[in-house]
Order: C-alpha cells, then structure tokens, then sequence
C-alpha cells in the first residue's frame, strides 16, 4: 500500500530555517504531482508548494523567496526546504501524492518561536 511519511519538523526561532522530507513507500513518484501542505487549528489546510515534472513549482505566496520544493524521484522523496522562517509558518505540515489517486502523510509539526 502506499504511504508518505513526513520527517524534519521541529522548533525553530523566527529567521530560522527547517527541511522535511516526504519518503513515499509502495509507489513510484515518477511524473506524478507532489505538494506540500499546512493546516492550523482552526484553518483549512491550504497549498503552501506543489510540483509535477515539467512545470515550475507552485508556491503560496506567503513562502515564495523563502521555500523550496525539491524531488528526488530515484529516492521517492521530496524535500521541502525552509528559510527566513516566520511565526506565521507554523502548522502541520503534510506532504500529499497524486497518481489518480490521493495520499496523505500522517503531518509534521513545525513551529517557529523564540
């Protein structure tokens, strides 16, 4: 069965930076699209970078010049690198999968505070 297990979440102080990995299991990321998310208690989840092959990364446009989305498609990880961390970055973070079908990773928190 496929599974997303997301890594690299933690505390950070305002400016800080953070890098969590997406490792997909019983799948190949090939082509197919993989994002990023983030939810807060309280708010929808909302898109914060996504990625197919091909395209140029769809950032949210409270993380552009700070976040980048990469892949590593022989590794079936994707990473989602974060600098210049402010207090408003942290959520849960959820990496999400799309081959027709939809999966979800079980989040990482991410919380940025002095």
């Amino acid at each position: 069965q496929v599974q997303l297990v997301e890594s690299g979440g933690g505390l950070s102080q305002p400016g800080g930076s953070l890098t969590l990995t997406c490792v997909a299991s019983g799948t190949y990321l090939r082509d197919n699209a993989m994002s990023w998310y983030r939810q807060v208690p309280g708010k929808q989840r909302e898109l914060v970078a996504g990625h197919v092959t091909g395209r140029s990364t769809n950032y949210a446009d409270s993380v552009k010049g700070r976040f980048l989305l990469t892949r590593d498609n022989a590794n079936n990880a994707v990473y989602l690198q974060m600098n210049s961390l402010k207090p408003e970055d942290t959520g849960v973070y959820y990496c999400h999968f799309y081959d027709g079908h939809e999966y979800w990773g079980q989040g990482t928190q991410v919380t940025v505070s002095s």
